[in-house]
């Protein structure tokens, strides 16, 4: 087992899944399309490349770190809207 790879998928997983959870409710399915997507390239390298099981074990450290981001940061700060964004210092 390449423990370099796992380390790899584990951050590439965690990236693209708190992505997903911390995008704006409206572009939210924009989101979930094109990380589908790269998590399908992610798969189909990991077979051609004969690293499933490092894969699957980096999925399940990213599902951990992104649930432990969600328990303690993500539940108490909600995703804003762009809406509410205001800019200081112009007069409008």
């Amino acid at each position: 087992m390449n423990w370099w790879i796992t380390f790899l998928l584990m951050v590439s997983f965690t990236v693209i899944f708190v992505l997903i959870q911390r995008s704006e409710q409206s572009q939210r399915r924009i989101v979930w399309i094109s990380m589908l997507v790269v998590l399908g390239l992610i798969g189909y390298w990991s077979i051609t490349a004969q690293v499933v099981g490092e894969a699957v074990l980096g999925l399940l450290f990213g599902l951990l770190l992104t649930g432990l981001f969600w328990l303690l940061i993500g539940r108490y700060n909600p995703v804003g809207s762009s809406d509410n964004i205001k800019v200081l210092g112009l007069d409008d």
